[in-house]
């Protein structure tokens, strides 16, 4: 995935980090999990690297966990900056959940953090190298990139892609790792964290069921999107996705891409282009009126804003849902 890597002073992350350190040492117990939930009203401390993560302890911890995210509302994932603040507030953390390979800046401070109750969410699930056109099935157009969604990968391994989240069956699995995670660092709730997650793994179902059953049968099987990051969606319920721009939402595709993507609308009979509501839709309005398209978002989800469609991670994808039946024109 090509993502800018944004590098910290060197200077401001040692001394963040010792100090992180330093009180995490000076507050631990004997419980396994650190200490500073006592100055939190007893919750465990929770530090989140990005909304998806931040939904799965939300839900799993409820009323036992403070969480805080890294990236705030309308900040792009790939781009954050992490501030002296925030690594200190990683070295500090009761529990930390991140998902390795979105965000090179936040992988290196946890890394150097050394909060013993770190869960990254790429080992709870297999991932998958995912190309620029990834899909349930093969268009058959000369030239069009292989599909390499049957290589299995660790998520530390180069080319993975990180998108497990806009799979619910992946992301249900994901979630049952992280209570289990939960439950061994706060023992004292563990009940809580085990009915927390049935529940919340119910209600993943449900959301693949109404996916399965909505794009069933539809009138084309492929969609374009400035953001590649459906790869995982597009498997799960053979659809194909058409990325403009890969795994990096502000990269630029060449005109060659273009020129390819223009035939494959008109072939496969593509009626949108969707966009994100995280970074620039010129390319996907481009192309859309070169080619007599029409224009939707879909949200990769990797945020939570007043332009998001839903206050949630259920409800975005429900209108991620329904913007896939328009588009597909499902019967």
């Amino acid at each position: 995935m090509n993502v800018r890597r944004r590098l910290i002073p060197t200077t401001a992350v040692t001394g963040a980090v010792i100090l992180g350190l330093v009180t995490l040492s000076a507050c631990s117990d004997a419980s396994g999990a650190a200490g500073k939930g006592k100055e939190n009203g007893g919750k465990l401390d929770v530090v989140a690297s990005f909304y998806p993560m931040q939904f799965l302890a939300e839900q799993i911890g409820g009323d036992h966990v403070t969480v805080n995210t890294l990236t705030k509302p309308g900040v792009e994932p790939h781009d954050l900056e992490l501030k002296a603040s925030q690594v200190r507030e990683l070295g500090q953390a009761d529990y930390i959940l991140y998902l390795k390979g979105i965000q090179p800046a936040v992988d290196d401070a946890i890394q150097q953090a050394g909060v013993e109750n770190t869960l990254d969410a790429a080992t709870l699930t297999k991932l998958e190298a995912h190309s620029t056109s990834t899909g349930g099935h093969d268009h058959g157009h000369e030239g069009e990139e292989e599909h390499h969604g049957e290589e299995e990968h660790h998520g530390e391994e180069a080319g993975a892609d990180p998108h497990i989240w806009l799979d619910p069956v992946k992301y249900a699995e994901v979630a049952k790792g992280v209570g289990a995670s939960l439950e061994k660092a706060d023992p004292a709730h563990a009940a809580d964290y085990k009915k927390n997650t049935a529940e919340l793994v119910k209600k993943l179902d449900a959301l693949h069921k109404k996916f399965d059953e909505g794009l069933k049968n539809t009138s084309t099987r492929t969609f374009i999107t400035t953001h590649s990051a459906f790869g995982y969606l597009a498997e799960r319920y053979k659809l194909d996705q058409e990325g403009i721009s890969g795994m990096d939402p502000e990269s630029e595709p060449s005109p060659a891409r273009i020129k390819e993507l223009r035939e494959v609308a008109k072939a496969e009979k593509v009626t949108t282009v969707f966009f994100e509501t995280l970074a620039s839709d010129k390319t996907a309005k481009t192309l859309a009126k070169d080619a007599g398209l029409t224009t939707d978002v879909l949200d990769p989800l990797e945020g939570i804003t007043d332009k998001s469609k839903g206050a949630d991670y259920i409800e975005v994808m429900e209108s991620n849902l329904a913007a896939l039946r328009k588009a597909l024109g499902s019967k």
